[in-house]
């Protein structure tokens, strides 16, 4: 995906429909929700261009915000057209923040590599290539880091991407670094836009028809405070 610098022009090379979404089991591990706690809880994914990841999960119930930013290299590079260089060793991700006693950090893993990306493309999703594009899960702590790696042996056991092997990657505690403003709320605010009705509206339509009790019709759009680092 590309950007005029400042603007919302997409001059990217044309792509095909979007990857179908695979019907991925539930997983094995997956914690009871966290019933009695008020306290949200932080999920980092990456797997390709954000705006269709960051779309995918603001219409998931129980995630409060989805931001689009840079997860992986240092603060000084967390900006877009450095990043597209594919030598910062930032990926394009999404911070989701979650009630616990709605979702579990499983069930977001599960979205994650059904719905919202191919995780059998390496460093690349769809017409997007380079390292910043890589699947990659950023976990928090040594639990979600324990609970991924118990999911993609389970995905890899059960063959579910066939022959493929899955080539996600964990990367343990890593800062985040929300995105520009203008990357923000992409797919809700342009709809129209060829990359994104290549690529990523077919992601919403899966997200309803596979987690039909997870999908919510008005997205949860990023707020003024959500734009932190962290």
């Amino acid at each position: 995906m590309a950007l005029v610098t400042g603007g919302a022009a997409w001059f990217g090379r044309p792509s095909a429909a979007a990857e179908a979404a695979v019907a991925v089991p539930a997983p094995a591990t997956d914690p009871a929700l966290a019933a009695g706690t008020n306290a949200n809880e932080t999920a980092i994914v990456a797997g390709g261009c954000f705006w269709g990841v960051q779309g995918v999960f603001q219409h998931v119930k129980g995630v409060s915000a989805a931001v689009s930013g840079y997860t992986g290299g240092d603060e000084s590079t967390a900006r877009y057209e450095a990043i597209g260089t594919g030598r910062t060793g930032h990926a394009e991700a999404v911070r989701i923040t979650y009630d616990p006693r709605q979702i579990s950090y499983a069930r977001i893993l599960q979205i994650f590599f059904s719905v919202a990306h191919d995780p059998t493309q390496l460093n690349r999703q769809g017409p997007d290539t380079g390292t910043q594009y890589r699947s990659a899960i950023f976990a928090r702590n040594l639990e979600q880091a324990r609970i991924a790696q118990a999911y993609i042996a389970q995905l890899t056991q059960a063959k579910t991407f066939g022959s493929k092997p899955i080539v996600t990657v964990i990367e343990l505690q890593k800062p985040f670094y929300p995105a520009e403003a203008y990357h923000q709320d992409y797919l809700t605010r342009n709809p129209t836009q060829p990359y994104i009705v290549q690529n990523d509206l077919s992601k919403i339509e899966d997200l309803k028809r596979l987690f039909t009790d997870r999908y919510r019709a008005a997205p949860v759009l990023v707020g003024a405070g959500g734009l932190r680092a962290g």
